[in-house]
């Protein structure tokens, strides 16, 4: 791509067809303003920038909105992107306009959504990477880690909720735990139950992760 070069592609296809190369090429800096860990679907370019990054050491960080943790598997998704050195921030305001800036040289913009193939465009600019690269750091200054936003996230549980969470987390049986804790059985149950709403967890297996996640079993 020629300096100060932009063009404009239609959907996903044609942008790995036109740019694909640019993210073969990453070197030092991989930056990506989304919505969600979704709205890049680029599985291929994805794979090759995993490599790269565990390969050369990689800085890669992204910036995402709170509709990423919408669900469970995201959340795992981007536990486990930060366990492998990525840079996860959760931003206090939506982002309008999905972003990666690679190496400071290029960026791909995402066009809004639309009925049809999304439209990106990319560009090699000094000017409008170097804009856009500015306006990303000041959204990242004011963002919060991920570990930070989710233990801030974390509902309050009094003494006697985290005492039948810890029960739940050691695997007992239902009737062994009630027996521990000095309740029935049928108490033991409903808390259980109400634990899993406050948790918003659809099962107690997803209870348990939750607590993991949100550090509530410290």
């Amino acid at each position: 791509m020629a300096a100060d070069q932009v063009f404009t592609v239609r959907g996903d296809a044609e942008l790995v067809t036109r740019a694909g190369h640019l993210f073969t090429s990453v070197r030092q800096e991989f930056v990506c303003a989304a919505r969600d860990p979704d709205t890049w679907s680029l599985p291929a370019a994805r794979q090759v920038i995993n490599n790269n990054m565990q390969a050369t050491g990689l800085d890669v960080s992204k910036l995402l909105s709170p509709a990423a943790l919408a669900d469970e598997a995201a959340r795992l998704h981007l536990h486990e992107v930060a366990s492998k050195g990525v840079h996860v921030r959760i931003s206090s305001t939506p982002l309008p306009h999905e972003t990666i800036i690679i190496d400071r040289r290029v960026m791909i913009l995402a066009g809004r959504d639309r009925p049809g193939p999304r439209e990106y465009t990319v560009t090699t600019s000094p000017t409008l990477v170097g804009g856009v690269y500015a306006l990303f750091q000041a959204a990242w200054e004011t963002a919060t880690d991920l570990a930070d936003f989710l233990h801030g996230d974390a509902p309050h549980l009094d003494a006697d909720s985290l005492a039948v969470l810890r029960a739940l987390g050691a695997g007992h049986t239902d009737e062994t735990a009630a027996r521990q804790l000095g309740l029935s059985l049928r108490t033991y149950r409903r808390r259980v139950a109400e634990l899993m709403t406050k948790l918003e967890a659809a099962s107690r297996f997803q209870a348990g992760l939750r607590v993991g996640e949100l550090r509530l079993n410290s």
